[in-house]
Formats: C-alpha cells, sequence, structure tokens
C-alpha cells in the first residue's frame, strides 16, 4: 500500500534577514556543497562501521578456531561410542544384564548400563551442542562477511559520487563572477549545518518519532475515532486532533500544524533561520510486523535538497510511523488514506 506525503516544516533561527535574494545558479552551487558535507559524512559513518565489522570478523574467526579445537576432541568421542555400538559392545552389555543369577546382581549391572548409556548421551549431546555452536558462528561470520562486501562496494560508489560533485562544484566556482564570494557562502552553509542545521533537523525527528510512539495514546482522548465494521475497524484520525495530540507530547511541536489535503499531510512551522521540507509516503508492511511505515523521498534545507544518505539515515534512526496491533492487539492494517482533514486508516481483524 502506497501514500503519498508532503511534510513541510518552516523553522526560523538567528540569520540575516536583509541579504539579498540567491540566483539558482549560487543555489545550485549550495546545494552540490552540502550534498559534498553530508555524502563525506556518510564515508566516515561506513568507514566507521568497516573498521567495526572487520574487528568482529577476527574475533569471530578466533572464536571459530578455538571451536574447532574443541569440537575435535568431542567428535573422537562420539565416534568411539558409534563404534562401540557397531562393534556389538553395548549389545554385550545387555545380554549380561539379561543373564544376571539374581535379582541383586540384575539391579547392580542395570546401574552400571545406565550410567555408560548416559555418558553416551551426555558426550553425544555436548557433540551436537558444540557443533550447533560452531554452525552458528560460522554463520554469523558469513554474514558479517557479505555485510563487508556490500559496505566495501557503498563506500566505493559514495566516494565517486563525491569525487563528481567535487569535480562539478569546481567548475561553477570557476565560472563564477565571484568566486570568492561564493566560497565564503559555502563555508557560512558548512558551518551553518555542521553546528545547527543538523542537529535542529533531527532534534524535530526525534520529537516526532517519540510522539509517534505514543500513538496508542490518541485513543485515549479520542475514543470515537476507531468505529467498526463489516470487514474489521476504521481509524479516523482529524486533523485538529492530531495537531492536539502532537503538541501536548512535546514542547517542540507547539509551533507546528499538521494540514491533511488529498493524499498528502504538510506539516508547518517557524522558528528563525532554517527551513524545512520533507516529503515521503507511507507503506503498509507486514513484515517484521505489520506497521504503517513512513519513508522520506525528499529532504530540503533552507530550499536546498539533501542528498539520499541523508534521507536514509533518518529514516533508520528516526520511526515515524505506527503500529495497529498497539492500538488494537487483534487487527492489522491493509490501507491508509488521506482525504481532506483526515487520515483513514483501514483494520482488518485477525484472530
Amino acid at each position: 500500500m502506497f501514500l503519498s506525503i508532503s511534510l513541510t516544516v518552516t523553522l526560523l533561527l538567528p540569520m540575516q534577514t536583509t541579504a539579498a535574494p540567491m540566483s539558482d545558479e549560487e543555489l545550485k552551487v549550495l546545494e552540490k556543497s552540502l550534498s559534498i558535507v553530508e555524502i563525506d559524512r556518510e564515508i566516515v559513518r561506513i568507514e566507521t562501521q568497516q573498521k567495526e565489522t572487520e574487528q568482529s570478523i577476527q574475533q569471530l574467526e578466533l572464536q571459530l578456531a578455538d571451536k574447532n579445537e574443541q569440537i575435535r576432541g568431542s567428535r573422537d568421542q562420539a565416534g568411539k561410542r558409534i563404534a562401540a555400538y557397531y562393534m556389538g559392545e553395548r549389545e554385550t552389555l545387555l545380554s549380561a544384564l539379561l543373564s544376571a543369577d539374581s535379582l541383586k546382581d540384575f539391579f547392580t549391572m542395570l546401574d552400571y548400563y545406565q550410567l555408560i548409556v548416559e555418558r553416551d548421551r551426555y558426550i553425544m549431546d555436548a557433540y551436537k551442542k558444540e557443533y550447533a555452536g560452531l554452525a552458528k558462528t560460522k554463520r554469523k561470520l558469513d554474514q558479517l562477511s557479505s555485510d563487508l562486501d556490500q559496505m566495501k562496494t557503498a563506500l566505493l560508489q559514495q566516494r565517486d559520487r563525491v569525487a563528481l560533485l567535487q569535480e562539478s562544484l569546481d567548475g561553477s566556482l570557476s565560472a563564477s563572477s565571484d568566486p570568492e564570494k561564493m566560497k565564503a557562502m559555502i563555508q557560512e552553509l558548512t558551518t551553518y549545518w555542521e553546528n545547527v542545521g543538523l542537529y535542529e533537523i533531527r532534534r524535530h525527528f526525534r520529537a516526532l518519532a517519540t510522539a509517534m510512539s505514543d500513538f496508542p495514546d490518541f485513543l485515549k482522548d479520542h475514543k470515537d475515532s476507531l468505529s467498526s465494521g463489516k470487514n474489521g475497524y476504521t481509524l479516523t484520525v482529524k486533523e485538529a486532533d492530531l495537531n492536539d495530540f502532537l503538541r501536548s507530547k512535546n514542547e517542540l511541536l507547539k509551533n507546528m500544524s499538521f494540514v491533511f489535503e488529498d493524499g498528502r499531510i504538510i506539516a508547518q512551522g517557524r522558528r528563525e533561520g532554517l527551513e524545512l521540507v520533507v516529503e515521503g509516503h507511507y507503506t503498509v508492511e507486514n513484515e517484521p510486523q505489520n506497521c504503517i511505515i513512513f519513508h522520506v523521498d525528499r529532504l530540503l534545507f533552507n530550499g536546498l535538497e539533501l542528498p539520499d544518505t541523508t534521507r536514509a539515515e533518518l529514516e533508520e534512526d528516526f520511526d515515524l510511523g505506527f503500529y495497529p496491533k498497539k492500538i488494537v492487539p487483534f487487527v492489522e492494517a491493509t490501507e491508509a488514506d488521506i482525504r481532506e482533514g483526515t487520515l483513514i486508516v483501514k483494520l482488518k481483524i485477525v484472530l
């Protein structure tokens, strides 16, 4: 199920308000520079993750070697036990048990026989346990090795992207009528983004994610929003009710307002100096559990579009979706529809 959303947040932070409007070419140059900063940050993240994965692989390889040594002895013992059965030693013991001359001898030999059987079972169980541990470690090692290969590929791709962007940016600066001015603007934007912009964006995403995790509380104050029908339930969320709910959850969200339009949501807020636009969509997904997930499709900061690496990071770090089973345990979402002033979610009963 695909549901398109446009989320617009305008935040104002202290900034010069008398500066002349920038040209389209200047905006493109700044957009390239911001993309380079963000992709560079993604490269650092991948490199850090790559080093951690390489260390984990080394540790697992040592564990695997140790387990191989441990299992060698267990395997030899288990092999002897199996061979003993095939060579008839256990059958001889059983025959001796059945040919005991007295009841006392019988129980004495029975105890002895049970001890042997228990010992054999212990040896076989130990072997199986160690072998299962070995197989588990091997699978984990294989998965980490695969992850590492993917990281190396992603790292090369991001480095190529940065190189192309840097080449394009250098060309734009060379063609600029005032390259020094553009370099100063790039430095100012980079400093502002790294010290304020990214922090503010993450702070607002975090506030929204925390509020959405408490979405089951919405029904406590709006019990009439959930209605039953022939094929299940319908959750109807009104625009004004959602605004009241979000503002009650976090002081930071009090300067924001959500508007439901046909097929999309627009959230608007104001704080000096920062303007954020987020566009995305909802999907109803069933793995690993039924949920309505928000995907970030486009992200603009002060009119500059941020790269997919930033969108993916925010989407991964902050869950803006909601989970129907937390609202009603025996339902699953099948459809989400945004109409003028209203969000409608269809829920089916799952027994």
